[in-house]
């Protein structure tokens, strides 16, 4: 087997489309992407297509893509958080590409970890995905092992109808992106995981093609932000909740949940959504997964991210 290895680029993004979409029903991972999206990707700041990426061919057929994030700032738990991610088409699996990919997506999180945060120990994490999904061993054999469940919820639509709890919810405004930002920041400075959004990662999220603002809902006291619920769509006819949180000096006021029926109801109307989804994870300390199902989401399946920590010189 002769395989050419590179990274991804921009004319790529058509092949990469096509592995991705295909992985997302093979191994039922649900993450399906248009080019567009993907072309999005390589421009995140911080992001060398050309270091922090691989792409690998068999002739002009991509087989198997790589690509590595590494966090701008510490996790809540002291960590330098790099997100392994990729996949190898289902007809080259048992060649040892997986093995080659983790191979050169470890050594250069390390390399960047000590670049950009001396000292700090780094966590290497991957998406375990499904049970029985051929990646679990993969990555147990490297030292990598279950650190949280995610699960995943749906709510089809329209649905019972959802009245309004709370006359300060509105739509997200573009000119309140930084006041999201900054209440984004407060109400998961603690999650787990979780890092600090700088303003370039913000305007990249906000900005994107995949981003919805008009099903996003926001609850603020002046200028500041209390609660929000950001929304995009990567696919037809199923919005996305990506992110739901409340500052933690208003919480236990059901701004969130607030916020969240308001998205439901916009979506509802709008006629351009059969469902809405989101994540929650699983030992989610403030009750999220309860306040969802509260609102008619239901459990559909649950994933396991896998992970293991370094302490480097």
């Amino acid at each position: 087997m002769s395989l050419r290895w590179t990274y991804l680029d921009t004319p790529d993004v058509v092949a990469w489309s096509e592995l991705t979409n295909l992985l997302a029903t093979v191994d039922r991972t649900e993450e399906f992407y248009a080019p567009e999206d993907l072309a999005e990707e390589l421009e995140e700041q911080d992001f060398d297509r050309v270091r922090d990426s691989i792409a690998v061919w068999d002739g002009d057929r991509l087989v198997g893509y790589g690509q590595l994030r590494l966090s701008a700032a510490l996790t809540a738990e002291g960590y330098v958080r790099a997100n392994l991610d990729g996949g190898v088409h289902p007809q080259w699996r048992a060649r040892g590409i997986g093995t080659e990919l983790m191979d050169r997506m470890e050594p250069r999180a390390r390399e960047l970890s000590a670049q950009r945060h001396p000292g700090a120990p780094l966590q290497l994490r991957s998406s375990g995905r499904l049970e029985g999904d051929p990646v679990r061993p993969l990555l147990e054999h490297r030292g990598y092992s279950v650190v949280r469940y995610f699960t995943e919820m749906a709510r089809p639509l329209p649905g019972t109808p959802i009245a309004a709890t709370d006359p300060r919810v509105e739509p997200y405004r573009p000119d309140l992106a930084d006041a999201v930002r900054l209440a984004h920041n407060d109400a998961f400075a603690t999650h787990w995981g979780s890092t600090a959004q700088t303003v370039e990662q913000w305007t990249h999220m906000v900005t994107s093609r995949s981003f919805r603002p008009e099903t996003s809902r926001i609850v603020r006291d002046g200028d500041v932000v209390l609660a929000y619920v950001l929304t995009a769509q990567w696919v037809p006819r199923e919005l996305y909740v990506s992110l739901v949180g409340t500052r933690q000096s208003a919480r236990g006021g059901g701004l969130a949940r607030a916020c969240l029926a308001g998205t439901v109801a916009a979506a509802a109307a709008s006629g351009d959504y059969d469902v809405v989804e989101l994540e929650v994870d699983s030992v989610n300390p403030t009750g999220a997964g309860e306040m969802y199902a509260s609102l008619g989401f239901v459990e559909t399946r649950t994933t396991a991210t896998y992970a293991k920590v370094e302490q480097l010189d």
